[in-house]
């Protein structure tokens, strides 16, 4: 038998003995001393994959009924009963969200902050996954909250998904991310659920940012 094979086999059957006995086993001697200097180049590369950490991921719920983005709302400013005008003599407008939006994307961003335990915002682009539980009307028959609880009636009905994808990527911002245009691969969806919240999880891609 040829030299080198011989000691691999004497490894393999030192390996054997020690998981009887609990054993120390020479197979934990690095793996290029069994495999010899002509594979080292693929080696380097296998230790290489070994040594990279895991993707930055972070997963977490927020109960109660999904919330879709209201539009923001438009309004002169007042002041003492009358609006204020700018230097071309036009009303000031002034923008604001919904205190709707605002009490649900703040709730988002604490169960976000939660989850993070800590960890400065993803800067790279990441995967997002939403998964969004609608609450069963209490108003259908048994047999209808039956079927809906198993996924055998779709939620198709308001909210609309896409709005509410919309609230909790902004709460989002500044706590699991830096901004929301990181967010290059989703996976949304939407039913019925006996517990109605929404599932988020992200996930940094090893991937080059712009």
């Amino acid at each position: 038998m040829h030299i080198g094979q011989a000691r691999i086999t004497g490894e393999i059957a030192s390996a054997a003995r020690a998981l009887a006995s609990n054993e120390p086993a020479e197979m934990d001697k690095p793996v290029r001393a069994l495999v010899g200097a002509g594979s080292n180049q693929r080696i380097d590369a296998m230790e290489q994959d070994e040594n990279l950490l895991p993707p930055a991921r972070v997963c977490f719920r927020v109960p109660g009924q999904p919330v879709a983005k209201g539009r923001a709302r438009s309004a002169p400013l007042m002041r003492g009963g009358k609006p204020v005008m700018n230097g071309a003599g036009r009303p000031v407008v002034i923008h604001h969200t919904p205190e709707k939006t605002v009490h649900y994307e703040n709730r988002v961003a604490l169960a976000a902050e939660q989850a993070m335990g800590g960890r400065p915002p993803f800067a790279g682009p990441v995967h997002l996954v939403v998964e969004i539980a609608l609450a069963i009307p209490a108003s259908w028959s048994k047999k209808r909250q039956g079927m809906a609880a198993v996924g055998l009636i779709c939620a198709t009905k308001k909210p609309d998904a896409d709005n509410v994808l919309k609230a909790i990527k902004d709460g989002l911002n500044g706590v699991v991310w830096v901004d929301d245009c990181q967010a290059v691969e989703y996976r949304i969806s939407k039913k019925y659920g006996a517990s109605p919240g929404v599932y988020v999880e992200v996930m940094e891609l090893p991937l080059e940012r712009a």
